[in-house]
């Protein structure tokens, strides 16, 4: 797939089929992440891949946008051990963000369907999600990927409006 394509294609899906996602499209979806850029080469992410039914029933309850039914989850957590130091620590944000749409992309080109529900920097669903997986205090969730086989497919779309375009020079 050309890069343009996916990322015409590239839309929240919220509704999954039964048919779960191969180790290999996970592997997949894994490295196009660890894939993106990072502030100093830093990579302050963590990855917590979730197939356990019983594990995505309870993330439902993270929050009031991540009640999808699908057979994966991902959630992208910020490493603050592996953060840039203060005052410019928030970084991991941007990159932890950069390998999330690496995921989104691949999981289009792979033919799956993803949907970004965010949790960083709701204090409530950071919490629940950091009890519900015994993440320690030193890694933020910053998200849930729901990622699975669409059983819908939205139309691809260009979003561009020239009117947010500002060219100086």
């Amino acid at each position: 797939m050309e890069v343009k394509e996916a990322l015409l294609k590239r839309r929240s899906v919220r509704k999954f089929t039964d048919e779960p996602v191969l180790k290999e499209q996970i592997e997949e979806l894994l490295h196009a992440a660890m894939s993106g850029p990072s502030a100093c080469n830093r990579q302050p992410w963590e990855f917590y891949v979730i197939t356990n039914e019983s594990v995505l029933e309870e993330l439902k309850t993270a929050s009031k946008f991540s009640k999808m039914s699908a057979k994966l989850a991902i959630i992208v957590c910020g490493n603050v051990d592996r953060a840039l130091p203060d005052p410019i620590s928030s970084y991991w944000i941007q990159d932890c963000s950069a390998a999330t749409e690496n995921i989104l992309l691949r999981a289009v080109d792979l033919g799956l369907g993803a949907v970004w529900c965010g949790l960083h920097p709701q204090r409530r669903p950071e919490e629940k999600v950091r009890g519900l997986l015994g993440i320690d205090e030193k890694q933020i969730p910053m998200n849930i990927i729901y990622i699975g086989h669409p059983a819908e497919e939205p139309g691809a779309r260009d979003q561009y409006d020239e009117e947010r375009v500002h060219y100086i020079g």
